[in-house]
């Protein structure tokens, strides 16, 4: 009996134990089964995508960039084949591996790529050098089994055929960086993408840029390409005409030489910039293949400012070229007439100064007329003290000085226009009207750009008409063929009487058939126009402007347009450190004005 019960114990434990043994499996079963579930039922898709990602790559095609050409359909920009050197981040399992072995095939900037590759992102593709040789490319190639991941793929570059010619207008492209990946503008942009950087090629980005294509490869262990599974080809940008004649444009940085200054050119209709040149320039191929860190630091440092775009960011005293300015006041205000007369003996005293005249013994008596040909600083110092600073700036404004043109550049300087207001938010003092007398001959605290000035003197050439200088003449659209004209800029006009801009005209031919300017008189053509000499410091006494370190030295300005009967073109020059403007400016505009005149002639005649 006893060994009945303990037997039915025992098979009573063994049932009990069954029962958890039971339990136990079911629960791995149904956690087994929770398991298979979360794996191909609700994460099915992530690593279906997963699986997939580890034996294909998705490749963006960079589309060709939009052409860049000139008014008259000459190329300022193309594009050229090229090897672009790129890292796929998920098939590198040693970073740093990777940065010790490159250097021994190729030469590369190992900051640039460290930077680079210190991303936190594990996956997606990287460049790290543009514009390899064919030879840099075949050694890569004949050692991807050493370097996993890498890749060489075959794209466009940026090129500019001209080189350093138009460089601050055509400007120059780069990789995007990741703080730019990070604005708005640019969220549909991927990582590794050419965009525009500088001068147009940046501001029209949108046109040129184009639409990428994809390519779907499939690859091996080592994420090396094994075939291709699909491909949607890239969409390429728009070409864009431009309103610069690059032949006037080479003429005029030719003219430049080594000076540092800008010649603008306009015509004075419809704002179509003809020439916008500045020097010193750069050649945007060194920086549009990709430029080292340490160059970049040496353009940047360099004392002649080589990336500064003179024509639209150098602020300078107007010098006497402000004097148009001033008659407009004068004449506008009814003020004097022109026929008026004044007295000049070389001074004008004025409290406890003396202001002075450029001519020593003075111009006798001047009426506007004369006071303009000869640029008679005693004259306009005394009409300066009649119309006070907040007329002069008032009229100042009516002709685009202390604001931007608007032309379709980046980084456009404004100048500055002075008024009682002014200094006395900025500097926290009141206006004091010896100040005014500085003003008054384009000195003080007055400054302009020469865009600025090429809108003052077009909008003199017109007899009031006020354009915006725009770049950007006709578009080509990829998509359809078909050439888009851009609209023409809405003018306004300036509220002064065809008579006041025609006594100024008066003044303007004089400069150059008996005033300052008459090394600008031209057999083929009429030209008006007004020099200054825009003083950089003090100087105590005028003497012999040899002795005169270059750096302190005066820049030389002319405004002009031609002919004086039917203004065709309106032209700025400027030229840094050079002194009067009659010798050092005045001849260059005469020379880009007879180049344009004699083209005009030769369409008209039908001949070339």
């Amino acid at each position: 009996m006893f060994d009945t019960s303990q037997q039915a114990n025992e098979l009573a434990d063994i049932q009990s134990r069954l029962i958890f043994v039971k339990v136990g499996l079911l629960m791995i079963l149904v956690l087994l089964g929770l398991r298979l579930w979360q794996l191909q039922i609700r994460d099915g898709v992530y690593y279906q995508d997963l699986s997939r990602d580890n034996r294909t790559r998705s490749i963006v095609v960079e589309p060709a960039r939009g052409l860049l050409y000139d008014r008259n359909g000459e190329l300022l920009a193309n594009n050229i084949p090229s090897f672009q050197l790129y890292v796929s981040l998920e098939d590198v399992q040693d970073r740093e591996d990777l940065l010790l072995k490159l250097p021994e095939y190729l030469d590369v900037d190992i900051q640039g790529i460290s930077e680079k590759l210190s991303t936190k992102r594990r996956r997606g593709r990287i460049k790290l050098k543009s514009g390899l040789t064919l030879k840099e490319a075949a050694l890569i190639e004949s050692h991807r089994i050493e370097l996993p991941g890498v890749a060489i793929q075959p794209e466009y570059q940026r090129n500019y055929p001209l080189g350093a010619y138009a460089a601050h207008v055509i400007g120059y492209v780069g990789e995007i960086s990741e703080s730019q990946l990070k604005e708005p503008e640019f969220l549909d942009v991927q990582a590794g993408r050419t965009i525009g950087q500088y001068g147009v090629e940046q501001t029209l980005d949108s046109h040129l840029l184009g639409e990428t294509g994809r390519k779907i490869i499939e690859v091996d262990v080592f994420g090396y390409p094994k075939r291709s599974l699909s491909t949607r080809p890239p969409l390429a940008g728009n070409d864009l005409y431009l309103t610069l004649d690059i032949r006037l444009q080479r003429l005029a940085e030719d003219l430049l030489g080594e000076e540092s200054g800008a010649i603008v050119a306009l015509d004075p209709w419809n704002g179509d910039v003809l020439v916008l040149a500045s020097q010193p320039g750069f050649n945007p191929n060194d920086l549009s293949g990709g430029i080292s860190q340490h160059a970049w630091q040496q353009l940047l440092q360099d004392s002649q400012h080589p990336l500064t775009n003179r024509a639209i960011q150098g602020q300078y005293p107007p010098g006497s070229t402000f004097k148009i300015i001033m008659a407009a006041a004068l004449l506008g205000t009814h003020t004097m007439k022109a026929s008026d007369s004044l007295t000049c003996r070389g001074t004008f005293p004025f409290g406890k100064r003396v202001f002075r005249d450029w001519k020593r013994w003075g111009h006798g008596t001047v009426d506007l007329t004369k006071a303009i040909a000869e640029s008679c600083d005693v004259y306009f110092y005394k009409i300066g003290h009649k119309l006070g600073i907040d007329t002069m700036a008032t009229y100042s404004r009516l002709f685009g000085l202390g604001e931007k043109t608007g032309i379709n550049l980046s980084s456009e300087r404004s100048g500055l226009v002075p008024s009682t207001e002014w200094k006395k938010k900025n500097r926290g003092e009141p206006w004091y009207p010896g100040e005014t007398i500085s003003v008054a001959i384009g000195q003080g605290f007055l400054s302009v750009t020469p865009i600025q000035m090429a809108k003052a003197i077009a909008i003199v050439a017109t007899n009031g008409q006020v354009v915006q200088p725009r770049l950007l003449k006709s578009v080509r659209l990829r998509r359809t063929g078909n050439l888009k004209e851009e609209p023409l800029p809405v003018t306004q006009r300036v509220p002064l009487s065809p008579e006041i801009f025609s006594q100024i005209k008066k003044g303007l031919a004089a400069v150059v058939t008996k005033g300052t300017a008459r090394r600008a008189q031209s057999d083929i053509v009429s030209i008006a126009g007004k020099t200054g000499t825009a003083q950089v410091i003090a100087l105590k006494e005028k003497g012999d402007t040899a002795e005169v370190p270059k750096k302190h030295r005066d820049h030389a300005w002319f405004v002009a347009f031609a002919p004086v009967e039917q203004p065709k073109i309106a032209v700025v020059v400027i030229v840094e450190h050079m002194g009067h403007g009659g010798s050092a400016a005045a001849p260059l505009a005469k020379t880009l004005i007879e180049a344009y005149m004699n083209v005009e002639n030769s369409q008209h005649t039908g001949s070339l």
